[in-house]
């Protein structure tokens, strides 16, 4: 360090030197920071970005949320306009007097109608033949007996599974009420989604042109870094615009692992406890902390 004094009139100029190896070093990387910003300063990587269109990720081409029925449309129609005693006579006709229904009860007659035929007819007749019954009036009741005995039997098989049914009915109508309570819940979710996804889409694509645009000066923000290397440690900016949360982390740590480990030398020169390793280690974890929370 050297300075010179004029007069009681002048000025008084200070020079600050480094050691010659350092200052050469310090040289031979400004020459070589300068070559490689020259060579990338034109060249972003970020001008062939194509923007992400939410909209055709979401309801395809050519379509856009004003496309679809509104929040308030789809509640009038599953919600507002929700009649719940014509909802239960629908579930209960579709379920209890359903096509399927009077199939099986047909089955069921047809099976009657087989066991008679084939099982109490004929020991009855045999019966009322042994009997010499055949041609006397206790023939005629007998077989409207079978017959009256054969309508009961189908009656109660009818009315036994459409009450058996009734509860299912009833599950079928609350579970078309909880759909069309779903039905609206989730078409709202699917709109904040969109509306959300949307919002940071754009913020992304915003951000790669913004990249894009400012990528010169953030080659000429490492340069001037470069510059200002032997000054210590300095809070400059040397990450891309617009970086991830995890990148300015990453960044912060490396800053502060360098002002943690030039805290330390000073220090451990002074005869402190705190190296210049520990320093940076120091500095390491209060610098990757603030990058996380900023």
């Amino acid at each position: 360090m050297g300075g010179g004094k004029g007069g009681s009139s002048g000025s008084s100029t200070t020079t600050i030197r480094y050691a010659p190896y350092v200052e050469s070093y310090h040289q031979a990387f400004l020459a070589k920071i300068s070559e490689e910003a020259l060579a990338v300063v034109d060249d972003s990587p970020f001008t062939g970005y194509t923007d992400i269109d939410v909209d055709t990720a979401f309801f395809g081409t050519g379509y856009l949320i004003s496309s679809f029925p509104s929040l308030y449309d789809m509640y009038g129609k599953f919600m507002a306009g929700l009649d719940i005693e014509v909802l239960w006579a629908q579930n209960y006709e579709d379920t209890v007097n359903a096509a399927e229904v009077d199939n099986t009860v047909t089955a069921e007659a047809d099976l009657i109608d087989d066991d008679i035929e084939q099982n109490v007819l004929p020991r009855f007749e045999t019966g009322m033949r042994d009997l010499n019954a055949v041609m006397t009036s206790s023939y005629v009741v007998g077989k409207s007996l079978i017959e009256s005995a054969r309508v009961k039997q189908l009656a109660k098989f009818d009315a036994e599974l459409r009450y058996r049914l009734i509860p299912v009915a009833e599950q079928r109508w609350q579970a078309h009420l909880q759909w069309n309570h779903n039905v609206v819940l989730v078409y709202a979710e699917l709109m904040k989604l969109y509306y959300s996804a949307k919002q940071d889409i754009t913020d992304f694509n915003y951000s790669m042109d913004a990249k894009d645009k400012l990528w010169p000066f953030t080659v000429l923000e490492y340069e001037r870094a470069a510059l200002g290397a032997l000054q210590g440690a300095t809070n400059s900016k040397t990450e891309v615009a617009g970086a991830s949360k995890a990148g300015k982390a990453i960044a912060g740590a490396m800053g502060g692992a360098a002002m943690g480990a030039l805290a330390g030398a000073q220090i451990g020169a002074a005869g402190g406890p705190i190296t210049a390793v520990g320093g940076a280690v120091i500095g390491g974890v209060l610098g990757l902390a603030g990058g996380l929370l900023s």
